[in-house]
């Protein structure tokens, strides 16, 4: 394992590949079906892998192997609570690969995280490369990138382009890191930066999984800001107007409150891209995500948030 590796990084690409070698699998459902499944009586210790690293659930040492145990210590990912254990690290699975991220609950402010959007995510940048010519893209760029799996996915379908991975969260860019290791990408571009800050050049292909929700405690990984949480998500497309080349598409995957009828994000997408050389399309991939968040007073004159997908392809 070569040097520029941590101890933490290689704890992550072992933990991983012991998990590759058992057959490991778990999809990640939203938080609030999580809180319920764990709150069943049966359901409050682990007994298995998938509880300890899927589920989060406290477990006692007997149920993971003790090479297993000692690597979460000298990672630094195993909490002790009363007799028993948490992992501080969870892993879910996308396709056949996997994935290292936050443990439930993502209370921190530098949370990871990874869910449902992210298999939606998945699927729009896999239907946009069974419609568009892989060869084309050059230089890609995926915008937040989290753990990784948006850039992950482009670096597989697009071999010969240089792909980039960029997040404000430094702890982002270390799963992203092992992510892309245990994927079998060595050449990912991984750094951090605030959208593009500091990244030079134009991309054929950006993409984005933002945070899109109004978040009282404006966590990195869930707050969006602005209007209904749509802030970053516009943000997003104002530098990718700046950074496309010609020909080149920015796929945004995103949630929109839905007041009245009406998608305020929709609008401001409208407003922003009049009169810009550009094609577009705004198309609804889920009308009712997040739906817990209609109790907040952030969306008090909401009647649902809809999980969206934007395309822009700069025309001149």
């Amino acid at each position: 394992m070569t040097s520029f590796f941590d101890s933490r990084l290689e704890v992550l690409i072992t933990l991983g590949q012991e998990l590759q070698a058992q057959d490991y699998r778990f999809t990640t459902v939203t938080p609030a079906t999580h809180a319920r499944v764990n709150a069943r009586p049966q359901n409050q210790v682990a007994g298995d892998l998938h509880g300890v690293f899927g589920w989060s659930r406290l477990f006692p040492d007997t149920v993971v192997s003790e090479r297993l145990l000692a690597l979460l210590e000298t990672g630094g990912l195993l909490q002790r609570q009363d007799s028993q254990w948490r992992s501080a690290v969870r892993w879910s699975s996308l396709d056949d690969q996997l994935f290292a991220h936050s443990a439930y609950p993502t209370v921190e402010h530098d949370a990871v995280f990874f869910g449902p959007d992210t298999y939606r995510f998945a699927r729009a940048l896999q239907q946009f490369f069974q419609q568009a010519e892989a060869g084309a893209v050059r230089r890609a760029v995926d915008i937040g990138c989290g753990a990784g799996p948006g850039a992950i996915l482009i670096a597989q379908a697009c071999p010969q382009a240089e792909v980039s991975a960029v997040d404000i969260n430094p702890r982002a860019l270390d799963f992203t890191r092992a992510n892309a290791y245990l994927a079998g990408i060595d050449d990912l571009q991984i750094r951090q930066s605030n959208l593009l800050d500091g990244v030079d050049g134009q991309f054929d292909l950006i993409v984005a999984n933002p945070p899109y929700l109004l978040d009282p405690d404006e966590r990195t990984y869930r707050h969006g800001g602005g209007d209904y949480g749509g802030g970053l998500s516009l943000r997003i497309v104002e530098t990718a107007l700046e950074r496309l080349t010609v020909g080149g598409t920015l796929l945004l995957y995103t949630g929109a409150a839905v007041v009245n009828g009406d998608a305020p994000l929709r609008r401001q997408v409208d407003a922003l891209l009049a009169d810009r050389p550009v094609s577009w399309r705004y198309e609804e991939m889920d009308p009712d995500v997040f739906g817990e968040e209609l109790d907040s007073a952030a969306y008090r004159d909401a009647e649902r948030i809809a999980a969206v997908t934007l395309t822009v392809k700069r025309l001149a």
